[in-house]
């Protein structure tokens, strides 16, 4: 495949400590070392690593302005005001309205929710949302994963008489909207110590201070830790910290007891029965999630997760199944589309980042499209279709680039933007297109690292076979769940070779199933290298190669240690 094979080498200091970590832990040496590429350093540390507990989590009241809106969610209960929990039509905005709506509902009834149509009103507080609100009665909103940049919205609500309580992870600008408290942990001012939390996460805060003000058990919140969790896989935050704890025991509801939307939706990905992993909730069940809002609105995707009927759920379940099928099949005629306009342009391989647009695109999918170029052409990546009379965008970025910045450096030209490092919205008059692309092109090559332009494997260790024992095993799984910031471990084997059995497998005969032995060992061990049928023919010829790999467990075989090759590299 071509990778960059990039070797974490440890400092005499940092191998010093990961030695003393994994003496007074009792694990394998080099399992000190992921400990202490991880940034732990401490035994203390460690051991709340390898045990995330829930009475770890931070107190919500640390959060700057937490205590306002505890006190007006209260009042609002005690003055039976109709309350509107309002987010955005994304996995991490449907999830953080099902939990803060599932959560109150158990104590009030006067509460409704609300999706912005992508299409109709696009992303964050509208003023059709704000009608809706006042139309219906609504004295209070709590806006979840959006409205840190709804100045003039929440300024116009303000007028109408209804108050709103912000609940947002994304950068906020200088200016903050006129409402009743902000949780917002990027602030300027904030006093929270995790600024890593999703947008779902700071629902959860919220709750979970609601709950303490109230006398509510902190067992009332576990059941909603299953969509804390697809929150956390689905939008990409770091899995350190107070995330890692949500994440953690949300993995464990999810496959203990799923709430009857989620079971729905494992139900349709063909995942009944089996454990359920973070890359499951990347990969199948946030996806359709996402396709609710992708192609119609992500209110039917609330519906889906708030269900307490089974029949209904599986229904709901189906259709938002069928959304999905609807999505891949544009998402790869869009995708193709956008590779033709690129590999079209005479000079665009001659620049550091990708802009391109088509008004007849699908609003929905541009995203999508924008992360396939940058992962394709390793470059930021801008994509734009046309919604009414502006131009609409979304862009991706590559490791270690902050996209959000380079949107904002073109600001001037913007009608509304938002987002984080890696990913970004943008609204623009169809005439600033051309000075936005020559803008932000020149951005992103005064700022881009250019060996961020080759694919990287970052290996954590190298061992032999004889390594992987049981134990070897039965400890590295405790690094789960892996994500950003704790991404499951690369290592390399050397001078590996086939013990005589492999074959190409898959479909279009594309993948290789591999037994493998190295010159270190007699182990044999089983591997799966998806897409590398290309190198079949070099290994059977029983000349020694090496390999990066993940270790995993065999999903067909249960206790069975397989390999997962990342990328295999033939000796000269």
């Amino acid at each position: 495949m071509n990778y960059a094979w990039n070797f974490i080498t440890p400092t005499p200091e940092q191998a010093a400590i990961a030695t003393q970590l994994a003496d007074a832990l009792g694990i394998h040496p080099l399992l000190g070392r992921l400990l202490v590429n991880r940034g732990i350093t401490d035994v203390m540390e460690a051991r709340r690593f390898f045990h995330p507990q829930l009475n770890e989590l931070l107190d919500p009241f640390l959060f700057r302005d937490m205590a306002k809106a505890v006190d007006r969610l209260n009042q609002a209960l005690a003055r039976k005001e109709r309350i509107l929990v309002y987010g955005d039509y994304d996995v991490d905005g449907c999830t953080a309205v099902a939990l803060v709506y599932k959560f109150i509902q158990q104590y009030y009834s006067n509460i409704d929710y609300y999706i912005p149509d992508r299409y109709d009103e696009g992303y964050g507080v509208s003023r059709q949302g704000i009608e809706y609100a006042h139309n219906t009665g609504v004295r209070l909103v709590i806006v979840l994963d959006c409205g840190i940049k709804a100045v003039e919205a929440i300024a116009y609500a303000k007028q109408l008489g209804i108050d709103f309580i912000i609940c947002d992870h994304h950068v906020p600008d200088d200016e903050l909207p006129p409402a009743v408290a902000i949780l917002n942990a990027k602030r300027r001012d904030a006093t929270y110590p995790y600024t890593d939390l999703s947008g779902c996460g700071v629902g959860f805060k919220f709750m979970q201070a609601f709950a303490q003000s109230n006398g509510i058990e902190f067992s009332k919140l576990t059941p909603l830790l299953d969509l804390c969790v697809v929150s956390i896989a689905s939008d990409l935050v770091p899995i350190m910290g107070e995330n890692r704890i949500l994440a953690y025991h949300g993995l464990r509801q999810i496959n203990a007891s799923p709430s009857v939307g989620l079971r729905a939706i494992i139900d349709v990905c063909g995942l009944s029965g089996r454990e359920i992993s973070m890359s499951d909730l990347v990969f199948k069940i946030g996806p359709r999630i996402n396709a609710s809002g992708r192609m119609q609105n992500g209110k039917e995707a609330v519906a889906l997760l708030v269900e307490t009927d089974e029949q209904q759920a599986h229904m709901q379940a189906d259709l938002v199944n069928h959304y999905n099928d609807q999505r891949k099949d544009l998402d790869k005629s869009m995708t193709e589309e956008a590779n033709q306009i690129v590999e079209s342009l005479n000079n665009e391989h001659e620049h550091k980042a990708i802009v391109i647009y088509n008004e007849e695109w699908h609003k929905g999918l541009i995203g999508i499209v924008a992360s396939r170029l940058s992962e394709i052409y390793l470059r930021p990546s801008v994509v734009l279709t046309r919604s009414d009379d502006m131009a609409t965008g979304s862009a991706r970025s590559v490791d270690g680039f902050d996209i959000y910045k380079a949107v904002e450096s073109c600001r001037d030209l913007l009608e509304n933007f938002g987002g984080h490092t890696y990913a970004a919205g943008l609204t623009l008059r169809v005439e600033n297109i051309d000075e936005f692309r020559r803008r932000f092109i020149q951005y992103v090559e005064e700022n881009l690292d250019t060996t961020q332009y080759h694919q990287q494997i970052d290996i954590e260790a190298t061992i032999s076979f004889r390594d992987i024992t049981h134990r070897f095993f039965t400890d590295l799984k405790r690094f789960n769940p892996f994500g950003p910031s704790n991404p499951r471990p690369v290592f390399c084997t050397h001078q590996v070779y086939d013990y005589g059995t492999s074959k190409v497998v898959g479909r279009r005969q594309e993948h290789i199933k591999l037994e493998l032995v190295d010159n270190k060992s007699s182990n044999v061990m089983n591997g799966i290298a998806f897409g590398q049928s290309s190198q079949a023919r070099y290994i059977k010829t029983k000349q020694s190669f090496d390999i990066a790999y993940a270790i995993e467990e065999n999903t067909h075989k249960r206790g069975e240690v397989q390999l997962q090759i990342e990328d295999i590299r033939p000796l000269p």
